[in-house]
């Protein structure tokens, strides 16, 4: 019985905090992000830079978890600090095209943040010719 007690108190503690500005356990927001980069053609060996703009368009401060490429030839790169609502941050993915097929690409990243649903994915897409 004073588990759930102290368990309850705890919650309440958490939830009873308010500011826009404060990340809150729980809290759900709502972003919009442009789901294709397109990075037209590029040489085999060339690096593909993305950037992504993230915009939060919710009530509290989106808070960006986990950025992950599909492959290992996908590094991608998360804001490390919220996104108040009503800014703006930058996902970074570079794609390193020594390491993928000739031809039309696509990679992907995971976004994974306190948003509904929680997963969202974007696209990297190019051309990638070799040099004859």
């Amino acid at each position: 019985m004073k588990k759930i007690l102290f368990i309850s108190s705890v919650l309440f503690l958490f939830s009873a905090c308010s500011g826009s500005d404060k990340v809150e356990i729980g809290n759900k927001t709502t972003m919009l992000v442009n789901p294709v980069y397109d990075g037209g053609t590029v040489v085999k060996g060339e690096l593909i830079t993305a950037k992504f703009v993230v915009e939060n368009t919710g009530k509290y401060p989106l808070v960006i978890a986990e950025v992950k490429g599909s492959c290992t030839c996908t590094v991608a790169e998360k804001p490390e600090d919220p996104i108040l609502p009503g800014k703006s941050g930058i996902i970074k993915a570079v794609v390193d095209t020594d390491r993928t097929a000739t031809g039309m690409i696509s990679k992907s990243v995971r976004i994974v943040a306190n948003t509904e649903p929680s997963v969202t994915e974007v696209a990297i897409k190019a051309t990638v010719k070799s040099i004859k």
